[in-house]
């Protein structure tokens, strides 16, 4: 089973507001700066997930994105459900025997323990190590800078040496 990109951006969403500091808020720009991701795919996300009671938004000047309730409350299935669109393996309603296989069945129970492990670990399991989390996420804002000031640099020294 292979989860869609929907589902990814949330699940990256739900991880970087909850590794921030308890009471700070992040923001989508900020989120969509850190990951690489378009802001307008991520405001779809981030509207599901509110609805969804997974995210609180905070509005007004200091206002932003925070957890809708804590990290221990909110399953990794929970947040799969509710992002994947449906769970059928393979649409076996035309296949002429359908009435007598037996594969139906077997991909249900399959579908139903990807599912049950899923249930079993939280948002709070996958964010224990939140200090490191909060490092890469610097980390990677500070190395987009560090790389557009080299690639900047370069191209001044190329417009120097073309001169």
């Amino acid at each position: 089973m292979q989860l869609t990109r929907y589902t990814d951006y949330a699940i990256r969403v739900l991880l970087h507001v909850g590794a921030r500091d308890e009471g700070s808020l992040s923001s989508i720009a900020e989120i969509a700066a850190v990951y690489d991701i378009s802001k307008s795919h991520l405001m779809k996300v981030v509207q599901d997930l509110g609805q969804a009671g997974f995210l609180t938004t905070v509005r007004g000047r200091n206002g932003g994105l925070k957890l809708g309730r804590p990290a221990e409350e909110i399953s990794i299935g929970q947040i799969v459900r509710r992002t994947e669109q449906g769970f059928d393996l393979v649409d076996c309603s035309a296949c002429i025997i359908a009435p007598a296989c037996g594969l139906p069945n077997i991909l249900s129970e399959a579908t139903q323990a990807f599912l049950a492990v899923l249930d079993r670990y939280t948002l709070a399991d996958v964010l224990r190590r939140r200090a490191d989390l909060r490092g890469l996420f610097g980390g990677f804002q500070q190395l987009k800078t560090t790389i557009k000031q080299v690639v900047n640099e370069a191209e001044a020294e190329g417009a120097l040496d073309q001169a």
